[in-house]
C-alpha cells in the first residue's frame, strides 16, 4: 500500500493506475484542464465511477430547461450550505466557466437583498441553502417560490443538482480530497472575501 502523499485519507489513483476508467478521466480533464481528486479516489471502484459519471452527464451536461449557469449557482449554494470547501471552490470555478457571474458567487450570502440576483435566482439559492442544512430545511414555501419561475420538470432538474452535490459534498469532506491548483487559485481570488479557507483540502 502506498503512503499517503496529500490531504486525502485514501490515495488518489494516477492515470496509469486508473486505466480502466481512462476515458472518464480524460473527459473530465478536457472540461476543467485537470482530473479532480474526487474522481481519482472514486477510480478505486470503476463501476461506481462509471455510474457517477453517467449521473453527472444526465444532471449537469444534458440539455434541459435550466441553463448551465443556474445549475452551477444551485450547486454552489448547496455546497456552501454544507460547508464543503472543496466543492465550493469547484462549483464557483466551474460555474464561471459555464457563464455564472462571479459577482453573484461573491455575493451569495446577500442573495436575499443583493440587486445582482433575480427572483428566480433567489428561489434557487434559497432552496439550495436550505437543502444543504442538517437537518434539511426545505419547506413547501421553497417550492412555491420555484414554481413562480420554473416548470415541474425544471424543478426536478434543480433538485437533481442539489442531490448530486449532496453526494459530492459528503464524498470530498469525508475523504479530505486534495484541492487542485486551478480551483485553489480561483477560490483564493474570489471566495476568501466571503470567508472561504482551504481547510482540510490543502
Amino acid at each position: 500500500m502506498n503512503a499517503l502523499t496529500g490531504t486525502a485519507h485514501v490515495q488518489p489513483l494516477t492515470a496509469n493506475e486508473a486505466e480502466d476508467v481512462k476515458d472518464i478521466l480524460d473527459m473530465s480533464a478536457s472540461f476543467g484542464g485537470y482530473v479532480p481528486t474526487s474522481l481519482r479516489i472514486m477510480a478505486h471502484k470503476p463501476t461506481i465511477l462509471r455510474a457517477f459519471s453517467g449521473l453527472i452527464r444526465a444532471v449537469m451536461r444534458e440539455p434541459g430547461e435550466v441553463p448551465a449557469p443556474l445549475k452551477w449557482l444551485t450547486a454552489h449554494a448547496v455546497s456552501s450550505a454544507a460547508a464543503c470547501r472543496y466543492c465550493q471552490a469547484h462549483t464557483a470555478a466551474n460555474g464561471a466557466k459555464a457563464g455564472l457571474d462571479v459577482a453573484k458567487v461573491q455575493a451569495l450570502m446577500d442573495y436575499e437583498t443583493s440587486p445582482l440576483f433575480s427572483d428566480a435566482e433567489r428561489a434557487i439559492v434559497a432552496i439550495g441553502w436550505a437543502a444543504g442544512q442538517v437537518p434539511n430545511g426545505v419547506t413547501r414555501k421553497h417550492f412555491d417560490a420555484l414554481r413562480a419561475h420554473f416548470s415541474e420538470a425544471a424543478i426536478v432538474e434543480i433538485v437533481s443538482v442539489i442531490s448530486m452535490f449532496g453526494w459530492l459534498n459528503r464524498w470530498n469532506d469525508t475523504f479530505g480530497s486534495d484541492l487542485e491548483a486551478s480551483p485553489i487559485a480561483f477560490a483564493q481570488q474570489f471566495l476568501t472575501g466571503r470567508g472561504w479557507e482551504i481547510g482540510k483540502h490543502g
